[in-house]
């Protein structure tokens, strides 16, 4: 284990998070060392000098914990302990001690809504049967209906299909997301302090913060009888829609504010304190309450990633997310692609109000994308989010330029939503492929052997083997715009500029330091300054279209 002493030297501001840049590594598609064709920790470790090179302030582990990957890693069997297809312990603390000494912070995922069915707890309340304290940590309940044969209500799993799974003994489980991973009952004590002692744990070995998964959704309305739910769609801020805030029986309770408020008074114990993060799907108003400086401090912002391209969308969803982030006395988030959702250099070609599962289901065909003018909208996406005030959380392979994968096989698909919708969802699987790192090798230099999820033969001209010192690339271009990012930051302000021409958006961060993006179809006039950095090449000292600059004043 790391020593202590060690540890405050990792990071001597406690507020480093607040315009940091994160990296997510999902695990199981960054890098495999041992060849079994599944990422791994020791291969995230000889990997970290790309990431210390790209210039990111931390990187953010999805789960690792040993697991059956019912979803992905998200059923968690065991909170304290790495699932040995990805490594140990000692390889965990070797990965944090590299980190730190490369000058990265490492934040890790925690899952605190629900357990693996595997879990050492659910087996223990299966065999205990009804009524017992074994059963108390998860949410049980008796069915409806004459002989208990319907379940205690209406709740819809957010993967579909009913959120309750009968046991054998007559009894009903709640699972808000697949089977495999039964919802914990947090009105029971011994489950949060069990939460408790993950979080020591994790932040005695090093860990820097933590980015709580489904943070709305622990604490439920398990009164008797239990609310059905009618038209009310299953998850999302939708899910809320015609409901009082923070009257939902599943999400966004007021309650849950007192759990994060005890967890801060833990990560405040540490020196420096460890930073966390909410993965919060509410309004702006509601996810502010989750940042406040006594809970996690900060929450995800969805809003940036599912505006369309609009100059005045985008303008409105960035003014908002300020100011919802100001309200709350923490620093913005903004990302663009993440492990849940199709990745921005695809997603952001496709027409507004395209559905995103049909045009999964269609391979990627119907419409189609042209990946080229999808790689240059993408690349003025990311200068224009890395130049807005807060905290930029950088999915990995992005630095790349990949695109979505959307025509994976059936045969091949891993995500438990394509199973669970009865084939009528594709899941997230096209976002997962394993990187390419090299332009050859049986799996583009992810391992010595194959990888766990097929990739496509036009994945090698995005290797970072051949990016790598090229001018223009889109890995240089990241490299680039991070090294100035850091030179640039001045304050958590912004200032629009109220000459614009439409399409356009237009700001200052400083007197130093001004962005420019054009969204309209037709090159503008670009404003007095100095080219510091353009995601794609200026039209005869223009502004083109998709196109974001970076100028010095």
């Amino acid at each position: 284990m790391t020593d202590r002493s060690t540890l405050d030297l990792s990071s001597r501001d406690p507020d480093w998070w607040r315009q940091a840049v994160v990296y997510q590594v999902y695990p199981r598609s960054f890098a495999d060392a041992d060849g079994d064709g599944l990422g791994d920790l020791r291969g995230i470790t000889r990997r970290l000098t790309h990431l210390a090179g790209l210039g990111v302030d931390a990187l953010w582990l999805s789960p690792f914990y040993p697991s059956e990957l019912a979803d992905g890693g998200y059923d968690v069997a065991d909170p304290r302990d790495v699932d040995p297809r990805l490594g140990t312990l000692d390889d965990f603390d070797a990965l944090v001690a590299e980190a730190h000494r490369l000058g990265l912070k490492v934040i890790v995922d925690i899952v605190p809504n629900h357990s693996s069915h595997q879990h050492v707890w659910f087996q223990e309340a299966l065999h205990a049967g009804p009524g017992s304290a074994a059963r108390d940590r998860y949410v049980f309940r008796d069915g409806r209906g004459e002989h208990g044969e319907l379940p205690p209500s209406d709740w819809q799993s957010v993967f579909g299909g009913s959120a309750w799974k009968r046991v054998p003994d007559g009894q009903w489980y709640l699972h808000l997301f697949a089977p495999e991973q039964p919802d914990l009952n947090w009105e029971n004590q011994e489950v949060r302090a069990d939460y408790r002692t993950t979080l020591r744990f994790w932040s005695d070995r090093g860990v820097d913060g933590f980015r709580i998964d489904v943070a709305h959704a622990l604490v439920k309305d398990l009164s008797e009888p239990l609310r059905d739910l009618g038209t009310h769609a299953p998850s999302g801020e939708e899910a809320l829609t015609g409901l009082p805030p923070g009257t939902h029986p599943l999400y966004d309770r007021d309650d849950v504010h007192e759990i994060y408020r005890d967890w801060r008074k833990i990560l405040d114990a540490y020196r420096p304190p460890r930073m966390a993060v909410a993965e919060a799907w509410v309004p702006g108003a509601r996810r502010a309450l989750y940042a406040r400086p006594d809970e996690l401090g900060q929450a995800f912002n969805f809003e940036y990633l599912e505006a369309g391209w609009d100059a005045g969308e985008l303008r409105q969803v960035i003014t908002d997310s300020l100011d919802t982030a100001r309200a709350a006395g923490a620093s913005a988030t903004w990302v663009l692609s993440n492990h849940d959702v199709v990745r921005h250099a695809s997603r952001l070609m496709l027409p507004p109000g395209t559905d995103l599962n049909a045009w999964l289901l269609s391979g990627g065909h119907a419409p189609a994308v042209d990946e080229a003018a999808g790689l240059r909208r993408a690349r003025a996406a990311t200068l224009l989010m890395l130049a807005l005030p807060g905290s930029a959380y950088v999915y990995q392979g992005e630095e790349l330029g990949l695109p979505e994968v959307a025509d994976l096989p059936t045969e091949v698909l891993q995500d438990p939503i394509w199973e669970q919708t009865g084939h009528v969802r594709k899941g997230r699987d096209g976002c997962r492929v394993p990187l390419p790192w090299t332009t050859a090798g049986p799996s583009y230099g992810f391992g010595p052997g194959g990888a766990w999820l097929p990739q496509p033969s036009g994945f090698a001209a995005y290797a970072v083997s051949a990016q790598d010192g090229v001018e223009g690339s889109t890995l240089e271009l990241y490299r680039t715009a991070l090294r100035l990012r850091r030179k640039l930051l001045a304050g958590e302000e912004l200032t629009w500029a109220v000459d614009a021409p439409d399409g356009v958006l237009r700001f200052d961060r400083s007197e130093a330091w001004r962005c420019v993006t054009n969204l309209s179809g037709t090159a503008v006039p670009l404003p007095a300054g100095e080219v510091l950095l353009s995601s794609a090449p200026l039209e005869d000292g223009r502004l083109g279209p998709d196109t974001t600059v970076w100028l010095g004043r």
